[in-house]
């Protein structure tokens, strides 16, 4: 596991000239105000991709001065929502159009595989924005049946100007999951993406320009989560703020936006999901969702099945698999087509996982496969198995963001449902079985915002998704995130026999 593989795909993949570094702001490229910039790292190597604008807080303040003009004086919200729908179909078909150029950008900067990114996150990015185009023209609010003489229907109107906080794990798939509702309930935004990975988000606010989207609905604004996103956190004239992250930075951004003007924030805090393998379960398919589950995105993907609870009766058989495929699983050059994960996003990030993997070994935990860095220079790990894990380890109750999975063996249904819900988080968890009644009892049971049943990764724009405990609250997808960034307004009139006449 010392070893990756480089493999020679990048003389068949064009690697893209970087055209857009600096802020979007009001329709325009702009430097930012202090004419600061940030290094964007290629986490293949560790070597700058490019120098981007670095956005502060006085570049947020003239983000959200557009923002507000286009939301209170602009056409976007004032569009029917056909209107807004067609606008947004065109945006979907231009991304369709340089579908290879954008997964290349979020290699280069996150080291996602190029060809997942070109088949699944990209076209994903496109689907997405023609849900919600759909959903644009079906904003509909109720009639009301009331007493005392009076009718009454209610409105859902657009909230206003939306901070979007991006995470860096999947720069593209959550730039759309918040925009893209939040374009169709007419709404404007200022949208930081991590600094680690701004390429693509720059790259999507061009293209919003070409696709017609009025000059201040959407802004881009680079820079650091500590100056940049704290700015949109408490600005007093942002209504609403949609944070995907950490807990600790989500209680920050909380803090903020109750301190400020009480706006409401969206906030999904990551997880530490269980994947709960029962002994009538097929071990082949268990195991295939299993290693999926735990190393897909190289484990930084906030619904990582990162703790494998296994039935007794299957689990040496099952780590025995698991181990195995780990053993074979293709660490390298994420522009390779047969490699299976790239580097970790960033040196921190690598230096955190191998702390973990560090502590796992301390605690006792038995170290299968895996525990230690991949080649000579950039950041990658190789896939990395626990067995014997007990419950109160930190590898077992910490988000590690990485591809290392720990192995835990339980033997009755109770069992597994107590220790399932034994953590602080609450994103997602997986049943594998072919018994319905196991299947429904536990999925009853676990506390957590999605439950998978015989699959995992199991994502869909109509599907919402979201946190029970510290894994955050709101909910983003299907129409439940599209009425996230609306208001509801109720309008009473009376009748002609009514009192009030």
């Amino acid at each position: 596991m010392g070893d990756i593989s480089s493999g020679s795909s990048n003389s068949c993949v064009k690697i893209p000239d970087i055209k857009f570094t600096k802020l979007f702001i009001n329709g325009e490229f702009v430097d930012a105000v202090s004419g600061n910039t940030l290094e964007t790292i290629d986490p293949r190597n560790g070597e700058v991709i490019a120098r981007v604008a670095e956005g502060n807080k006085d570049d947020i303040n003239l983000a959200v001065k557009a923002a507000r003009r286009a939301f209170d004086h602009g056409p976007w919200p004032r569009m029917s929502g056909y209107e807004r729908g067609r606008v947004m179909m065109k945006l979907a078909d231009l991304i369709d159009e340089h579908v290879e150029e954008l997964a290349a950008l979020d290699t280069m900067d996150a080291g996602k595989l190029f060809e997942r990114g070109k088949s699944l996150d990209i076209p994903e990015a496109a689907h997405c924005l023609r849900y919600y185009a759909g959903a644009a023209d079906k904003i509909h609010g109720a009639t009301l049946k009331m007493s005392s003489a009076m009718q009454g229907y209610t409105l859902r109107e657009p909230i206003g100007v939306v901070g979007h906080i991006i995470p860096w794990n999947f720069p593209t798939t959550l730039f759309f999951m918040k925009v893209a509702p939040s374009l169709a309930a007419g709404c404007t935004m200022v949208v930081k993406p991590a600094e680690q990975t701004p390429l693509s988000a720059l790259y999507y606010a061009h293209l919003s320009k070409l696709a017609g989207i009025p000059e201040g609905v959407l802004n881009v604004v680079t820079g650091y989560g500590h100056t940049a996103g704290a700015a949109i956190a408490s600005h007093m004239d942002i209504d609403k703020v949609s944070f995907t992250g950490s807990p600790e930075v989500g209680r920050l951004v909380m803090q903020a936006a109750a301190t400020s003007n009480l706006k409401p924030v969206t906030l999904e805090l990551g997880g530490k999901s269980p994947l709960i393998i029962f002994d009538d379960a097929d071990v082949d398919t268990a195991a295939e969702l299993a290693i999926e589950g735990g190393l897909y995105n190289k484990g930084e993907i906030c619904v990582a099945g990162s703790r494998v609870l296994v039935q007794e009766g299957i689990y040496e058989k099952m780590t025995r698999k698991l181990v195995e495929k780990a053993k074979n699983w293709v660490v390298g050059d994420p522009f390779h087509p047969d490699v299976q994960q790239g580097p970790q996003v960033d040196k921190q990030q690598y230096e955190k996982i191998l702390s973990y993997i560090k502590s796992g070994r301390e605690e006792g935990a038995d170290l299968l496969v895996g525990g230690e860095p991949c080649g000579e220079k950039g950041y990658y790990i190789a896939p990395t198995i626990f067995s014997d894990v007990k419950d109160d380890m930190k590898i077992a109750k910490d988000e590690i963001f990485g591809p290392v999975m720990s192995l835990m063996k339980f033997k009755t249904i109770d069992d597994a449902i107590q220790r399932a819900n034994a953590t602080r988080y609450g994103l997602a968890a997986g049943i594998v079985t072919k018994n319905i009644d196991i299947a429904n009892t536990v999925s009853r049971s676990i506390r957590a915002g999605t439950i998978w049943i015989n699959c995992y990764f199991a994502f869909d724009c109509d599907a919402p998704v979201g946190g029970y405990k510290i894994s955050g609250f709101g909910r983003e997808q299907g129409l439940d995130g599209l009425y996230a960034y609306t208001q509801l307004k109720s309008v009473v009139t009376p009748l002609y026999n009514s009192p009030w006449l």
